[in-house]
């Protein structure tokens, strides 16, 4: 290889089922390219059936668990992102992500839709209080936890978090949630850059942080301890200040699981999930088992499971000191920690590289635990990969088909591709590590393609094969090479040429489409955007010369006055502002945290000479809103 490369139960009752067939669409039938995308899975309260949300299918299918077939799906309005049964089992709520998300609600038994509570934009993550009482939603995009009155099935409060919080876990006390916030909040040209996890007290609403180790990005799940003692919420952890050599025992990124005392609301330590030569890119959910012996976690880079002994686990972790101030003793650079207390299950059992092998299991997401099993939403094969936890645990794997084998198009195949760290040496990580959902993870990062000793900041991949040339210093002509440089010096790999990798993520990324802005207003810009639009093209104010209409850039490479001291050069790359509320923070070297900062702390265009703070308020909504 481095030869190759560089550096639940019975079936359900008749009167039940007949229920379900009244009420719902037959079980999904997939043409040639429709995907349904499993992303989250849910058990009934008997364990006798489970809920899947298929995001790309907009629908959510029921899965007899005895059986293991699918009984039928309920058509969403939105893309399903997850769901939360309440605690009597009677119904089940439903995210489903737009600019004006809905919550749907179902009755568990039948799948019959009783309710569509509104809520903000791209909601994710819910999670319910133990009376049943009050539903927490993520609005992933609007910064925000939504608090909804069940009874009523309105909105009584929104509380503001950290940056696009993305799941969420309640104590079985009901007193406190804990939020993982997916992005760090702060600006990329320090020493310490981390995302944190947002605490709310449920009774006050007021709110508190756990910022976790330097170089924590891309949260995905959390998950609270059946004793309520303790969250567990996994991310990547990013080495972001060494020169990107070469990816052996972690040196750029490693996978961790932060463990958090729900208590003291403060970081115990955080763990790393990979193996001294082998990576565990990209972890995503995470779960207890009830009896809370063990920790699940999916590992959607490398299509495997972890299953951690809790015990074993906890029992360790005192030995270390104790964290202070986000700094976590040794354990999240000893990629030994967890050899003895944790197992990794390869959802795939062959060593293919092709994404969908033989076994067919590919991207595994949200999870769920139904009496010894695990059952682990794969989002590009389509289907639940099945582990059994018995006492004398199997690493034989068997899955549950959600319809028929995907048949990929280059599109696809290229996505696929994107997300998986097997084309990368050893495992550690996917282009998706650094680009989350193809867009930033808010570090920078020092690339060998420019000279060492200049981090910059990581670029969101929207738009990127339109807007040439690629990389902040412009020293790749397009994206095309971007990508076949991507795979070979970040990923340090060689492909086969056969497997036409390059081309594939060329065309997933080519088909990103961006998210309407949170500052839209019904879809159309505000008043004060109004006004900042015309400040915007203004020939005296200036903006519109480097970013015209279009793609709101002129693909030249400029010099704004933002040459740091670590910089070789005074030009960079003007970017497209499509888009721009998401990528923050702003400039090549991440300097400023908001639209705001850079107007009127930097010098750019001396804009803020010529505006009044009200003119460069209305200025700054319009940004936003492309």
């Amino acid at each position: 290889m481095k030869r190759e490369c560089f550096t639940t139960g019975r079936i359900l009752g008749v009167a039940c089922l007949l229920a379900i067939c009244c009420m719902i669409a037959p079980a999904a039938v997939a043409a040639a390219e429709a995907y349904l995308g499993p992303v989250a899975v849910v058990a009934s309260k008997d364990g006798k059936r489970l809920f899947v949300a298929n995001a790309d299918a907009k629908q959510v299918a029921l899965v007899d668990v005895a059986s293991g077939k699918v009984a039928g799906s309920i058509a969403m309005p939105a893309e399903p992102t997850g769901m939360v049964l309440s605690p009597d089992g009677g119904k089940l709520y439903v995210t489903c992500a737009a600019p004006k998300s809905a919550v749907v609600v179902l009755d568990a038994a039948s799948g019959k839709k009783t309710a569509s509570i509104p809520t903000g934009h791209t909601a994710v993550g819910p999670a319910i209080s133990p009376d049943g009482k009050v539903l927490y939603v993520c609005n992933r995009f609007n910064n925000a936890v939504a608090v909804i009155d069940l009874a009523s099935g309105k909105e009584t409060a929104r509380i503001a978090t950290i940056r696009e919080p993305i799941a969420s876990a309640i104590t079985p006390d009901g007193k406190t949630v804990f939020v993982a916030n997916h992005l760090p909040g702060n600006r990329a040209d320090t020493y310490n850059i981390a995302a944190e996890v947002t605490v709310i007290d449920a009774a006050s609403g007021k709110t508190a942080s756990i910022r976790l180790p330097n170089g924590s990005s891309s949260l995905r799940g959390i998950c609270i301890s059946p004793d309520g003692k303790y969250a567990y919420v996994v991310h990547i952890l990013g080495r972001y200040q060494m020169p990107t050599t070469q990816v052996e025992r972690g040196w750029m990124n490693t996978n961790a699981m932060s463990v958090i005392d729900t208590v003291a609301r403060k970081l115990v330590n955080t763990v790393l999930l990979d193996d001294v030569e082998l990576g565990a890119a990209n972890p995503w959910g995470v779960v207890c088992t009830p009896d809370g012996a063990s920790i699940c976690v999916t590992h959607a880079g490398t299509h495997e499971v972890s299953v951690i002994d809790a015990k074993g686990l906890l029992k360790k972790l005192p030995a270390i000191p104790a964290a202070k101030d986000g700094k976590a003793g040794e354990v999240p650079n000893d990629l030994a920690f967890l050899i003895e207390v944790r197992k990794r299950v390869a959802l795939q059992r062959s060593s293919s590289t092709e994404p969908l092998d033989a076994t067919g299991v590919n991207g595994p997401r949200g999870l769920a635990v139904v009496g010894s099993k695990v059952y682990a939403a794969a989002y590009f094969s389509d289907n639940l990969a099945v582990v059994d936890l018995k006492p004398k645990f199997s690493k034989v794997v068997s899955t549950i088909a959600l319809g028929p084998k995907p048949k990929l198009t280059l599109q696809r195949r290229g996505e696929m591709y994107f997300n998986d760290a097997v084309l990368c040496f050893q495992k550690w990580q996917s282009c998706a590590t650094c680009h989350p959902d193809a867009r930033v993870d808010a570090l920078n990062w020092d690339l060998a393609n420019d000279g060492f000793g200049n981090p910059k900041n990581a670029r969101s991949m929207l738009l990127a094969h339109k807007t040439p040339p690629a990389m902040s210093s412009g020293v790749r002509l397009n994206a095309e090479a971007a990508v076949r440089s991507g795979i070979r010096y970040i990923l340090f790999s060689v492909r086969p040429k056969e497997e036409n990798s390059a081309t594939a993520i060329d065309e997933y990324l080519k088909a990103l489409k961006p998210v309407p802005s949170p500052y839209l207003v019904d879809g159309k810009l505000s008043a004060a955007a109004e006004r900042g639009k015309k400040l915007f093209f203004d020939k005296t104010v200036g903006c519109a010369k480097c970013h015209p209409a279009g793609l709101y850039t002129d693909l030249s490479l400029r010099d704004v006055a933002s040459k740091s001291k670590y910089d070789r050069r005074k030009t960079f790359d003007t970017p497209t502002l499509i888009e721009c509320w998401r990528t923050a923070p702003y400039m090549h070297d991440g300097q400023y945290t908001t639209m705001t900062e850079l107007l009127t702390k930097g010098k750019h265009g001396t804009v803020d000479a010529k505006l009044d703070a009200r003119q460069i308020a209305d200025l700054v909504e319009f940004v936003l809103s492309l």
